[in-house]
């Protein structure tokens, strides 16, 4: 069994455009989590296996700095382990409720150009407890180079989203699929996503649009996630 405690704080609202920044710290027995978010996309997140800070947006999104954030992180790392074994002792008895994934989609990072690179993003949102594991094909074979999977952070009913990626050069007939395995599934759930010419790319717009919705959707203010069951391996 395992225990992960999630605080989550919005850092700042704007009363003419809404914009939400989420400062989200997060730790268990064996790993740690210390986010930044914007509109509901991670701008910043801490790598403790790597020892440094990553910005994890692409290209097309001008990069904010944090200076000094990662020895933050790694300091902050502390309290919530000592407030980890504090809740531990309250919440012997926590139950354990497994919800499956809610919404899976696929959608390409840039407008889709054969022959140039892009990214193809996978948005898995709604499960609980986290993680997830998502794999990746091309054409019914595995991939797995130039793939990567950001750490999952929490949607306002306490669910959880996590997004995958996968570097790709679209070439015309080619067909990809993102899997995601969960403690509440009995079979992986996939999506498709084949290389289309005839029809727009699906780009930053898109891209944005679905970070408005987990931003609407993700904000949680100065609230406790309890969360205890069983590691995804």
């Amino acid at each position: 069994m395992k225990l992960l405690l999630i605080l989550c704080w919005v850092l700042g609202v704007s009363a003419d455009v809404l914009h939400e920044d989420l400062w989200i710290i997060g730790c268990s027995d064996s790993d740690g989590e210390h986010m930044y978010t914007l509109e509901g996309e991670e701008v910043w997140y801490a790598d403790f296996k790597k020892g440094e800070g990553v910005r994890p947006q692409p290209d097309f999104i001008d990069p904010i700095d944090y200076p000094g954030a990662y020895q933050f992180a790694v300091n902050e790392q502390q309290t919530c382990k000592q407030n980890l074994n504090t809740v531990r002792e309250a919440e012997k008895d926590l139950p354990l409720e497994n919800d499956p994934p809610s919404s899976l989609i696929i959608y390409s990072e840039d407008y889709l150009e054969l022959g140039v690179k892009n990214v193809l993003i996978c948005h898995v949102s709604g499960f609980y407890p986290a993680p997830v594991n998502v794999s990746w094909t091309k054409n019914g074979e595995k991939v797995t180079e130039g793939t990567s999977i950001n750490r999952p952070f929490p949607n306002k009913d306490g669910s959880f989203t996590q997004i995958s990626r996968l570097e790709f050069i679209p070439q015309q007939g080619d067909i990809y699929s993102c899997s995601v395995e969960h403690l509440a599934l009995e079979q992986p759930l996939t999506r498709m996503w084949d290389v289309e010419t005839t029809q727009p790319g699906v780009g930053p717009a898109v891209f944005c649009g679905v970070g408005l919705t987990i931003g609407l959707l993700g904000v949680a203010a100065g609230t406790f996630f309890l969360i205890k069951g069983n590691e995804c391996s």
